[in-house]
């Protein structure tokens, strides 16, 4: 890859959508980087397979792994899949040339997942079988392609939010894993963002154009949700303390390493 294709995110904002590679600015390069190192996410000769919904922040989560890819000490590759539930909306069809000309190997999964839901789903949220279903099939889809590790794109501020759900609703203090091993354990699960915030990668998007796909599950932007509640609480919260977040990333911090010897330990290729 021509490495004179890069532009820093921090340049001028582009007039019109890069269809090459971005370099993250050095603010979320540096977070990544650290974030990275802290949970030990990425080995030699890993196979990396990019949960790429669409939205904003796993696109973003492509050209940080991307720019790691390039300047780590160690080597390893990246491939991204894009789970299609087949409902009205969602179209991810743009990203199927975009992805072409970044020059990166793609895969799509389809599966009509609302009409699952329809027929098997008892006393659970359409939200929570979905995440189920999708995740299902990303595990599928990387032990068919040959990939042991499996990234994907929440923040901090989706931990947040999680660990609010979770205190409030589940009665236990609980929220995302940084670094994990499936329960079959042959595919670790990575999540380079959990020290970035929602606000970085939006803003990321946006200077850099992405071809972001908005609204990407119509059924549950369709309703005011839990998390959506939880995040108009948190910004509320923050309104009123400009540190919450920093606060809320030391007390997640052990709930974020929880699995993380596991994976650790594990021969997952």
């Amino acid at each position: 890859m021509n490495t004179s294709s890069l532009r820093e995110s921090d340049q001028t904002t582009p007039s019109e959508p890069i269809w090459s590679w971005i370099s993250p600015g050095k603010k979320l390069q540096r977070i990544v980087a650290r974030t990275l190192i802290e949970f030990s996410m990425i080995r030699p000769g890993d196979r990396i397979l990019i949960g790429l919904s669409g939205g904003k922040d796993s696109l973003s989560l492509l050209h940080c792994l991307r720019h790691v890819q390039r300047r780590a000490p160690i080597s390893f590759d990246l491939a991204a899949i894009t789970v299609d539930p087949l409902v009205g909306g969602f179209d991810p069809a743009p990203l199927v040339p975009y992805l072409e000309k970044l020059g990166i190997p793609y895969f799509v999964e389809r599966e009509d997942i609302v009409g699952l839901a329809n027929e098997h789903m008892r006393g659970d949220s359409y939200c929570a079988f979905c995440a189920r279903m999708k995740r299902g099939l990303l595990y599928k889809a990387a032990r068919r392609e040959g990939y042991n590790v499996l990234a994907l794109g929440q923040h901090l501020d989706d931990l947040a939010e999680s660990f609010l759900m979770s205190a409030f609703h589940g009665g236990k203090l609980n929220t995302m894993k940084a670094h994990y091993l499936n329960d079959a354990g042959d595919v670790r699960i990575i999540r380079p963002f959990v020290r970035v915030r929602e606000r970085m990668l939006a803003d990321f998007a946006t200077q850099n154009l992405l071809p972001v796909i908005r609204d990407n599950c119509p059924a549950c932007f369709a309703k005011p949700t839990q998390r959506e509640h939880f995040k108009q609480l948190l910004a509320a919260e923050e309104r009123l303390n400009p540190q919450l977040f920093r606060s809320l990333a030391v007390t997640l911090t052990p709930l974020m390493r929880d699995g993380l010897e596991k994976a650790l330990s594990a021969q997952t290729r």
